[in-house]
């Protein structure tokens, strides 16, 4: 969730008047970060996930299943029971880390050290996650349950979602209409993050999911658990005035998304151009991968026409002004920001020859004065437009005792701002006084509701990252056809109903410096790679063997003999289906899985090893043919065929617990579910963790 600061947070009539100081100094310090690390190579592969969870309470007399507001308890338990924990009873598991998240009923976790690039951490994945839940379910109470669920389908819902029970007529800093304060993290920075968003914005944030229309839903749809004529803040008319659409399911507070979980991904590069070409070659998968694992289509008590929730969290947190979104002229706002501060990426940072200047074809405002201060620093155009468009943002939350800091020792600043631009990817400095490399991190994921899917995706990401770099694979196409793609990404069913915006050719053309590469295997032959034998630290190769490890520090694409490409940037991509996408298309492109195949042929596995990456492939590749569904599409036909179902369109208590008990029978393998996960699935109880 960001920087978690101790201090004073500052109201927004206050914090706003030490914007520019806060983008000054977070400016000098990301100078002082590239003066001392800018030269920086040879870092090894280290890489991480983030696994989000919420907390469920179960009433099995009443039927009724809400969320318990008792982070705070569970962390108390947790955080001394990790300290203590001998991770000698398996040095393949360290003990693992909680930290509290935005919802008072959430718990993010990762893995207690770094995995490496070797097979034993890749395969280590699911253990490890599934060892993290079974901690925090030992730590909760009987009828507690921790779940990966993307969207809990009753937030915000009239009446009691949940326990204790909080009126959302108290909610001070949101001034929401449904949810209540006690529901965010008392951390002095996440009210204050929401209050100072509705501040800055000049009204609640609004956010409109279009509902999925059944046999019985009214039309036109009008939201009845509305409280229309409620008038205690001056914002709550809104609603009434147009805020809330008609045939839309309605939301106002930074809690609907900020409330949600998801999957991430860190990526520790071998050096700076290695994580700018990994960031690049990551923007144009990121929506792919979101229709992958959608997993929301509930909320507030609703089934929604769409699968995702990536535009709910995008509207949570827009701050922007009615000048900065175009509603007004600009007067009190420099310019107008065509994307709220979480959206999708908006450039591409690589000086790569194979990133083209046509595709960094959006609107793009940067800050020039900043700009204009890291050039003439050194700073390259493309990282300091990337910078200077971050910039753009003003810092949300300010701590009094934060404001003057040691810019050669600290990074608060720019974190401030860089840590509140929540996009599909993020490019990330090494922190101050720490041996961290450069990283980027891919942040589009829904959270899936087990172990096992949550690290086949994971495991999907990693080998597809070392397939990229080392065949030096080419995925841009233009910025605005990524953001098509996330468009559709979050469209009902879009697996099996959308097509997507890809590269018709990702391999590389021919180089003087790559001709007597071998290409992968017989699947991409023909195609010219410019991997040659793999390098870097790590590497684990036996005398005349194959690796047994993934590695960082490749070389960099080296130049087409023919020099950099002069055709129509329209002329290098199609729409493809997502079968075709990640499963192939004949001979003219194996799918992103025949890659990562291609990559696992340099490697030295066994075959318990090959059998168990395969098992995780084979969802992913079963996804995208739609042999099996998503989760989101598994959870909207579970509500419709539930026998307390109306066709209205409406999710009641009774059928939100017999879901949410089904997700977390179905985790631990007491229910089978052959059209969500493969038959051979066994469930979490197999593997139960160490105290």
């Amino acid at each position: 969730m960001g920087l978690l600061s101790l201090g004073t947070p500052l109201p927004w009539e206050e914090a706003k008047k030490f914007a520019d100081h806060v983008r000054f100094n977070g400016i000098t310090q990301f100078m002082n970060t590239w003066d001392r690390v800018k030269d920086r190579y040879g870092d090894e592969l280290l890489w991480g996930d983030e696994v989000e969870y919420m907390v469920v309470e179960l009433d099995h007399e009443r039927k009724s299943a809400v969320l318990s507001l008792c982070q705070t308890d569970v962390l108390a338990k947790l955080t001394p029971l990790t300290d203590h924990i001998d991770a000698a009873t398996d040095d393949s598991i360290a003990a693992p880390t909680f930290h509290p998240e935005y919802g008072r009923f959430m718990l993010e976790s990762t893995p207690g050290r770094p995995y490496t690039g070797s097979l034993r951490d890749l395969l280590s994945v699911e253990g490890n996650m599934r060892f993290r839940r079974n901690l925090a379910r030992k730590n909760m109470d009987r009828n507690q349950i921790p779940v990966t669920f993307t969207s809990f389908p009753r937030l915000g819902v009239p009446g009691r979602f949940t326990k204790p029970y909080y009126d959302p007529a108290d909610a001070v800093s949101s001034h929401s209409l449904f949810l209540p304060e006690q529901i965010t993290n008392p951390h002095a920075r996440f009210p204050t993050l929401t209050a100072n968003i509705r501040k800055r914005r000049g009204s609640k944030v609004a956010i409109n999911l279009p509902i999925f229309v059944d046999t019985r839903t009214p039309r036109p749809f009008v939201d009845p658990t509305i409280p229309w004529q409620r008038n205690i803040y001056p914002e709550d008319p809104e609603a009434k005035n147009g805020a809330a659409l008609t045939d839309h399911i309605y939301m106002d507070a930074m809690g609907f998304g900020m409330g949600c979980c998801c999957l991430q991904l860190t990526f520790q590069g071998c050096s700076i151009e290695e994580s700018r070409r990994l960031y690049d070659a990551f923007i144009p998968l990121g929506p792919i991968m979101l229709a992958l694992t959608a997993a929301s289509p509930l909320w507030r008590g609703y089934i929604a026409d769409v699968d995702c929730r990536w535009n709910v969290i995008a509207g949570s947190v827009d701050d922007r002004t009615e000048e900065e979104r175009g509603l007004k002229p600009l007067k009190e706002n420099k310019k107008q920001i065509p994307k709220s501060r979480y959206d999708s990426v908006d450039w591409y940072l690589s000086e790569t020859w194979m990133n083209r200047p046509e595709y960094n074809d959006n609107p793009f405002p940067i800050d020039e004065p900043i700009y204009d201060r890291l050039r003439n620093h050194g700073i390259d155009d493309l990282l300091s437009k990337h910078v200077a468009h971050l910039f753009i943002r003003d810092p949300i939350v300010i701590f009094a005792e934060l404001l003057d800091q040691d810019n050669n020792s600290s990074t608060d600043h720019f974190e401030n701002i860089q840590s509140t631009n929540w996009q599909t990817m993020r490019f990330k400095p090494p922190p101050a006084n720490s041996p961290i490399g450069w990283r980027v991190e891919f942040r589009s994921m829904e959270v899936q509701m087990t172990d096992f899917e949550n690290a086949a995706f994971a495991v999907f990401i990693v080998l597809l990252s070392r397939a990229i770099l080392l065949f030096n694979l080419n995925t841009y196409i233009p910025i605005s056809k990524v953001d098509e793609n996330m468009r559709r990404a979050q469209q009902r069913d879009a697996v099996r109903q959308c097509s997507f915006y890809f590269r018709k050719d990702v391999f590389p053309p021919p180089s003087r410096q790559n001709s007597g590469a071998a290409s992968p295997n017989g699947s991409i032959e023909g195609h010219h790679s410019s991997r040659g034998s793999p390098s870097g630290s790590g590497s684990c190769t036996p005398s005349g063997g194959k690796p047994r490890s993934m590695t960082n520090c490749y070389p960099l694409p080296p130049l087409p003999d023919e020099g950099p490409p002069r055709g129509a940037v329209e002329d290098e991509y199609e729409e493809y289906t997502m079968d075709q996408i990640i499963n192939g298309r004949g001979a003219a492109f194996p799918g992103l899985l025949g890659l990562v195949e291609d990559y696992l042929s340099t490697l030295d596995l066994d075959e318990t090893e090959q059998r168990k990456i395969s098992s995780y492939l084979n969802l992913v590749r079963r996804r995208a043919n739609g042999t099996l569904k998503t989760p989101a599409t598994w959870i909207r036909e579970f509500v419709r065929a539930h026998p307390a179902y109306k066709s209205d369109s409406v999710v009641s208590e009774e059928i939100n617990y017999d879901l949410m008990v089904a997700v977390d029978e179905i985790e631990r393998g007491v229910r089978r579910a052959p059209d969500l996960l493969p038959e051979d699935y066994t469930g979490g109880q197999q593997d139960q963790g160490t105290l």
